[in-house]
């Protein structure tokens, strides 16, 4: 490579002196390709080397730094094969401290009596004799300073890191200058200039400037990542091409063969008054498993439809299509409401007559899956468009079935809590109405974590439930053997099993998401009838399955799984009047599995789970991007920084609101950050 060659923030990294090849592959195992990629690769934690301890008075047990000169050159000794050790005395002019080296022959060797060095680590012995077991050891001219941890991976240390974007934030040079964000809005905000920013949050030259560079970064980070989602969503509101006249409520709550919750009641009539405003709705309605949302969704389909307009419903999976198609049909016949069912599994002629029906108009509301998005699907007069379970589709997803009608009103559902945090951020187009109410006779469920050596005793007392009238699912993570590693149970596996051991004579079903759509209806069909006592199944009945007699829940591998589903899991059962339980069968030692685990024990609360998830697996992993078009963030904690998402959120719908491709000068650079943070993000481009 010439030395004419210039490094930019596009840079493949193995073109950075002293990466290659090799070095370049062990980058990309982090997720790093690119120059800019490192030095946007936020270092996840500190050493202060800044502040120094006398010996005297270092704490016991923490981390801290020691300025101190050698007193002699450290002195090898062997312990055992394999076992070396050196010994040294320091001295910091007041006191003495004894460092020992563990296997350290390198840094042993770098050590020089009467030379000053800093020592990094934790404090041992007494009042009377300190010590300090396998420090970092830095000479003292210039290394005292605040340090960068970074996350490591095999054959690339944290020291490695530091080094590369040292010599990628050198190279970089005046491009580090061209900063993304317009000075006018830098001074409005009281924000750094991004040389700044990048320089400090690497190599600190105080704490204090160490928050404003990460100040400086994270305002960035939401600000880009709402101007992407805000040009996704098309924020320009524009006029109600769909105004109800009139309201059909309390016509539709009279075909209801239950009485509503309150919680129902108002989320239907704030959607009602948003369908009778100046633009379009945007809502979402979020409630916790089993709190009603498709009433509250049919209900809101009624008035749509009575006022002359088609509504759609797109459901994430065939099974929870073919179900909301055949109970919307049975409530809403009575009203003279026209249901109709597309999945992507529908011999061709059926389809063919489904579409020209809903051409027509004479189809009210199409039920389907992603088949609903399909060229072809042409509505007469759509209105209202419903997502069930949104976090499974994308924005882009959500606006492309809404370009089936003119500026419908668009209603989203979502079964899986979400923390206010992450609503915000998802849905910061929407209006939110929360079912905070469960329908009469909801029971909570008791949940117990088992390890697998009383799996006996999950079966007896399963068959004691059997033996009273109930059913009982069995959840494994996998279809069938050799799909995972070690010993995961597999449905198809565990299904015989146990059918030929402990529930030998019992009548027992087979459910997973690779069987045809017709077979799987009649093994749901013979579970709701009763004819199955036990019904082995994947994540497959994880939305949408709805057997009141159902009362027990038994999760294999049960680690294996999020907090979400889990919960969403749990939610299958304590359907009816009758107590529920969930056994969660686990033999991981994993702190964060163990940790999850105890949080589903000892909670039934949605919202609670959901803000345990998102601290346990931050936002960009919360649902999984390619689900929701959500980029993962590499600086701002949505906990903690909660304040300034607010600011960068309303920075971005005045920017939006006044140059709405970014398409001003002063604007392209953001334009070309929005691009690349969603670059990853292949679901959804923002043309």
């Amino acid at each position: 490579m010439s030395s004419a060659f210039s490094i930019s923030m596009d840079t493949s990294l193995r073109y950075l002196k002293g990466v290659g090849e090799r070095r370049g592959a062990q980058f990309a195992r982090l997720g790093i390709a690119t120059v800019g990629e490192l030095v946007r690769n936020i270092p996840r934690a500190y050493e202060d080397w800044s502040k120094l301890t006398p010996i005297a008075s270092a704490p016991f047990g923490e981390p801290c730094c020691v300025r101190a000169t050698a007193l002699s050159a450290p002195a090898e000794h062997r312990v055992r094969k394999g076992m070396t050790l050196y010994r040294f005395q320091v001295s910091d002019g007041a006191s003495r401290m004894r460092v020992t080296l563990f296997n350290n022959k390198y840094a042993a060797a770098k050590i020089h009596a009467g030379e000053e060095y800093l020592f990094f680590g934790t404090v041992g012995g007494d009042f009377t004799h300190r010590e300090m077991a396998s420090p970092l050891v830095e000479p003292a001219e210039g290394g005292q300073r605040i340090r960068p941890i970074y996350r490591q991976t095999e054959g690339l240390t944290t020291r490695m890191i530091e080094g590369c974007v040292a010599r990628a934030l050198e190279a970089l040079g005046t491009e580090l200058d061209a900063d993304p964000l317009p000075a006018e809005l830098r001074l409005r905000h009281s924000l750094s200039t991004r040389r700044f920013a990048l320089e400090n949050i690497h190599f600190p030259t105080s704490s204090e400037a160490l928050a404003v560079a990460r100040r400086r970064l994270v305002f960035e980070e939401l600000l880009i990542l709402q101007l992407g989602l805000l040009r996704l969503k098309g924020r320009t509101r524009s006029a109600n091409a769909a105004v109800m006249a009139a309201d059909y409520t309390e016509e539709y709550l009279g075909l209801l063969p239950f009485s509503p919750t309150g919680a129902q009641r108002r989320a239907i009539a704030d959607c009602v008054r948003d369908m009778q405003g100046q633009a379009p709705m945007s809502r979402l309605v979020q409630g916790d498993v089993g709190s009603g949302k498709t009433a509250v969704a049919a209900g809101v389909a009624y008035t749509a439809i009575k006022n002359g307009w088609q509504a759609a419903l797109m459901a994430p999976t065939e099974i929870l299509a073919e179900q909301h198609a055949r109970s919307l049909s049975s409530l809403l016949a009575p009203g003279g409401v026209r249901v109709g069912l597309l999945t992507g599994s529908q011999p061709a002629a059926e389809k063919r007559e489904i579409l020209a029906r809903l051409a027509e108009g004479g189809i009210d509301l199409l039920v389907g899956t992603h088949a609903l998005l399909s060229e072809g699907v042409n509505f007469a007069k759509l209105g209202l468009v419903v997502t069930d379970e949104q976090h499974r589709f994308g924005v882009g997803q959500r606006a492309k079935l809404a370009a089936k009608g003119v500026n419908p009103h668009m209603l989203v559902m979502s079964a899986t809590p979400i923390p206010r945090t992450l609503a915000l951020i998802i849905y910061g187009d929407l209006d939110v109405s929360v079912l905070d109410e469960l329908p009469p006779g909801r029971q909570p469920i008791e949940t117990y974590a088992v390890r697998g050596d009383k799996r006996e005793r999950a079966y007896n007392y399963i068959k004691k439930h059997i033996a009273e009238g109930r059913q009982a699912y069995v959840v494994c993570p996998l279809v069938e053997e050799g799909e995972g590693e070690g010993d995961l149970a597999s449905a198809t596996e565990y299904a015989g099993k146990l059918a030929a051991g402990p529930f030998r004579g019992y009548s027992l079903g087979l459910l997973h998401g690779r069987m045809k759509p017709a077979e799987k209806e009649r093994v749901m069909g013979a579970f709701a009838r009763n004819e199955l006592s036990i019904l082995v199944s994947t994540t497959v009945i994880e939305v949408g399955v709805d057997v009141p007699n159902a009362v027990l829940m038994v999760i294999e591998n049960a680690e294996r799984f999020g907090l979400a589903q889990l919960h969403q899991l749990r939610g299958r059962v304590g359907r009816g009047k009758y107590k529920s339980t969930c056994i969660l069968i686990s033999d991981a030692q994993n702190e964060e599995a163990i940790r999850r685990l105890k949080v589903m024990c000892s909670t039934n609360d949605g919202f609670k789970i959901a803000d345990e998830d998102l601290k346990l697996r931050g936002p960009g992993d919360f649902f999984g991007a390619r689900q929701h078009g959500l980029p993962d963030l590499k600086i701002a904690d949505l906990n903690g920084d909660m304040p300034l998402f607010l600011e960068a959120q309303e920075e971005a719908r005045s920017l939006i609101a006044a140059d709405p491709e970014l398409e001003e000068p002063a604007h392209r650079p953001m334009a070309e950050e929005v691009r690349r943070l969603f670059d990853r993000v292949t679901e959804q481009g923002l043309n």
